[in-house]
């Protein structure tokens, strides 16, 4: 009987920490609101939102689409069983051209929005992965999608990584046309 109840203890355990997993890889955290006005043809200005922030940031664009670049660290075995989440940092934000071409011969802008400072520890996971087995740093991740004018998108970021999405008319139509 207790060899029952202790097997039966055990396997909902089990099933409650996987479920808990669940619960937090379909988390998402809403990270900001990034707005684009056309400043002349293939030149925006981002107009960055964030949500932990009453500042709005201002970056000048250069190009047909927006890139936003984030490090990624994820917890891996007894980290995850404990509760620790993926955490992420914002590296930056670019414009790109649609053509490979165009993005070959025409300027380029790119902008740092990493607030870096002492010790890094995705570099630290990254060059010690053999002493930090429940790291997993080898994870960085990339949005994009078509500027255009007016057109706003919400920034999120979850277990998988930054995701970008429409929320108004002029994103949504610069995005079904988008090719």
């Amino acid at each position: 009987m207790g060899a029952a109840l202790t097997a039966l203890g055990v396997g909902g355990g089990a099933v409650a920490v996987n479920l808990h997993s669940y619960e937090r890889l379909t988390h998402e955290r809403s990270v900001m609101e990034i707005r684009f006005v056309e400043t002349a043809p293939r030149q925006y200005t981002a107009l960055l939102y964030p949500e932990d922030s009453d500042r709005v940031h201002r970056y000048e664009l250069l190009g047909d689409e927006w890139q936003l670049d984030a490090r990624i660290i994820k917890w891996t075995g007894p980290a995850v069983i404990t509760g620790m989440d993926s955490i992420y940092r914002l590296e930056r934000l670019s414009g790109r051209y649609r053509d490979v071409e165009s993005e070959r011969s025409l300027e380029r802008s790119v902008h740092d929005l990493a607030n870096g400072g002492g010790l890094d520890l995705w570099e630290v996971a990254r060059d010690h992965s053999r002493w930090l087995p429940w790291l997993d740093s080898l994870y960085g991740n990339a949005t994009y999608l078509p500027m255009s004018n007016e057109a706003r998108y919400q920034v999120v970021v979850n277990q998988s990584g930054v995701l970008a999405r429409p929320v108004n008319d002029p994103a949504r139509e610069a995005v079904r046309h988008w090719r």
